[in-house]
């Protein structure tokens, strides 16, 4: 994803907040700011449309909302690069001029031409980043904008809720119907795995009620196992998500509450897929520790 911002001055919002190699860009065009996750080095050059732009730093973890990594140019250079046409959309607008002869009448600006000065004097913008003093109220300065410039204006809380409502919501319900799917599958391996292990310790179970184990302590056993298993798996699942992660061509950030709560959801899992084994070590007879 390109990204242009204003370079003058400093600290305004859109720039990339910290470097982790090379400097930020002081040239008005032609410099690059990349995501280590693009894979350009420094120094090195990327096309986008017509020009070359020179790697000059190198940042970490901006990403677009969809997870892809970002590229900073200069304002002018993005907005060039948006607007004006690259050269195999001007070739075939060529090749349909030259076999539409009446869309190009003698005396009459060539349909190419007024396309191209269009595009080459276009000063829109999709959207006009406010930022606000210490002390403003955001709903007030949008309110002045719609009644005095013309113009929607959102607030941060707004824009918040149209991103998650338009690009996450969807994203987000599709990830929970799978995670529901894998937690489904998961409580069954676990269940089966326990229940195959309690079904191999009928004969030690029966031996501890034999002497007077309570029904508690059994079932405390087996469900100490269960999270014992589930315990391991996450601290597998943990590291090699940890350690796979910049394989993928994607950054998926794990926060920590996120992680927590997936403990707790994975710990959860295995006690109620315990619940099956427990009943069967409670139904066991004393007497099979004799019988054989």
């Amino acid at each position: 994803m390109v990204v242009g911002f204003e370079r003058e001055p400093a600290g305004l919002p859109g720039a990339p907040k910290y470097l982790i190699a090379g400097r930020h860009i002081t040239r008005n065009h032609y410099e690059a700011v990349v995501d280590e996750r693009t894979g350009f080095k420094l120094g090195e050059s990327l096309r986008i449309r017509r020009h070359d732009y020179q790697v000059v730093g190198l940042t970490r973890r901006m990403v677009s909302s969809g997870g892809d990594p970002m590229v900073f140019i200069p304002l002018p250079d993005a907005q060039q690069a948006q607007f004006l046409k690259d050269n195999d959309a001007i070739l075939n607008e060529r090749a349909r001029l030259a076999a539409n002869p009446s869309l190009n009448r003698p005396g009459v600006p060539g349909l190419l031409e007024a396309v191209q000065a269009s595009q080459a004097n276009n000063h829109n913008v999709n959207a006009v980043l406010v930022q606000l003093q210490a002390g403003s109220s955001a709903d007030e300065v949008a309110a002045r904008i719609r009644r005095w410039q013309r113009l929607e204006a959102y607030s941060y809380a707004q824009m918040e809720e149209i991103l998650v409502a338009k690009l996450i919501a969807t994203s987000a319900k599709q990830i929970g119907m799978f995670l529901a799917i894998l937690a489904v599958v998961s409580a069954a391996v676990v269940a089966f795995i326990i229940y195959t292990m309690t079904l191999g310790k009928i004969r030690e179970i029966a031996v501890l009620k034999l002497i007077g184990t309570r029904d508690r302590t059994i079932a405390a056993m087996i469900l100490q196992q269960a999270l014992g298993l589930g315990l391991i798996g996450f601290i597998v699942g943990k590291l090699a998500a940890s350690l796979w992660a910049p394989v993928f061509p994607k950054y998926v950030l794990l926060e920590s509450g996120d992680a927590v709560r997936g403990l707790l959801a994975t710990l959860l899992i295995c006690a109620l897929a315990s619940l099956l084994a427990i009943r069967v070590a409670l139904k066991v007879d004393p007497a099979a520790a004799i019988g054989g």
